[in-house]
């Protein structure tokens, strides 16, 4: 493993060494920065999907339930509309969570400014992005790719919604409900809700970098760690961890310590392709080797999330691997699977003898 990771880092340039753990029986094998936090990215869909299950196993939330009757008309109003008809009474959190919703993604999706949506962070990295700014850009700026439940299509916006769903059946704001509910419980000491809290819960004050020390998060060419543009991300992958805050957080969702079997089998339920080999649940993806490479057939199928600068989190129960990845860049997201296949094969082999 020592070995791939260094090469890894030969050809990275600017940007620091690739931050690693993997962890299995008789393993522990950690490179790059252990203790420095990160943006998550999309991991944190994995945590926002946990919570709105978790609320639902306490009876707070019914996952069925039309969002109409979950949020104010002014929220999802023209996020869901199509041919002059609003579908949003045929949105349920469970289509949000695993993408079917219809609505557009306001990050990688389509839209009508011109630019990209990373680009116009890249372009303007000191502007502030609160939940509504972010559902406004999707409903003055795009239209909803289908109809409720009809297909799947990776949608940031349709996470923001969840989030705000999970604020309005929990009483507390996202950020609480994370630190309540999950930080704690699962000893991640070193994690916040960027822009929002630091660790321990307390209101943040400033930027990520200068509160927490982030690592660089690198998109379009553009460091974003020290500048306001990092707050999109918020319920879609707002939050900062390290790798051993990750790795806990992980272990303690398969031993069943933040979600029960139900809420566990719905989000592992997979249903849809997220690209080829990465198919998708409900806030949980799984990885099948194969369909990258024939020959890697023997590996096991883990489940977990990937971010778009390079960030994975990944649990093969059987036999027992972790892998928390941090390459810090959009542009790295394919070397960064690269590597995490050689490190799940080094893995498999030591564990398997």
């Amino acid at each position: 493993m020592a070995k791939v990771a260094a090469r890894s880092d030969r050809r990275r340039r600017e940007l620091p060494a690739v931050q690693i753990l993997v962890r299995g029986p008789g393993i522990e094998f950690t490179h790059g920065d252990r203790t420095r936090p990160f943006h998550a990215a999309s991991v944190a869909k994995m945590m926002t999907a946990t919570l709105a299950f978790r609320l639902a196993e306490r009876g707070l939330l019914d996952m069925d339930a039309p969002l109409t009757g979950l949020l104010p008309a002014a929220e999802t109003s023209g996020l869901f509309a199509r041919g002059g008809r609003d579908a949003a009474a045929a949105v349920t959190p469970r289509m949000l969570a695993a993408h079917t919703s219809g609505v557009a993604d306001y990050f990688e999706g389509g839209n009508d400014t011109g630019r990209p949506f990373p680009r116009i962070l890249a372009d303007d990295p000191t502007r502030r992005w609160s939940p509504a700014e972010l559902l406004d850009f999707t409903r003055d700026h795009q239209s909803p790719s289908d109809e409720p439940g009809a297909g799947f299509l990776y949608s940031d916006t349709g996470y923001v919604v969840l989030a705000r769903v999970i604020e309005e059946a929990g009483g507390e704001s996202l950020a609480a409900q994370l630190h309540g509910g999950i930080f704690a419980p699962t000893g991640m000491t070193s994690s916040a809700l960027a822009f929002h809290t630091v660790p321990g819960g307390a209101a943040a004050t400033g930027t990520p970098r200068r509160e927490m020390d982030i690592a660089p998060i690198v998109v379009d060419g553009v460091d974003l760690a020290d500048t306001g543009a990092l707050s999109c991300d918020w319920g879609g992958g707002g939050v900062v961890s390290t790798l051993d805050d990750l790795a806990r957080f992980s272990e303690a969702w398969h031993a069943g310590e933040l979600l029960g079997e139900a809420g566990r089998e719905a989000m592992r339920e997979v249903r849809h392709r997220f690209r080829r080999g990465i198919h998708y649940g409900a806030g949980l993806m799984q990885v099948r080797y194969a369909e990258f490479f024939p020959l890697l057939r023997g590996l096991p199928r883990p489940v977990g999330h990937l971010g778009v600068t390079g960030t994975h989190l990944f649990c093969a129960p059987e036999p027992g691997v972790t892998i928390v990845l941090n390459a810090h860049s959009t542009a790295e997201m394919v070397h960064s699977f690269r590597l995490h296949i050689h490190l799940m094969q080094a893995a498999v082999s030591i564990v398997r003898g």
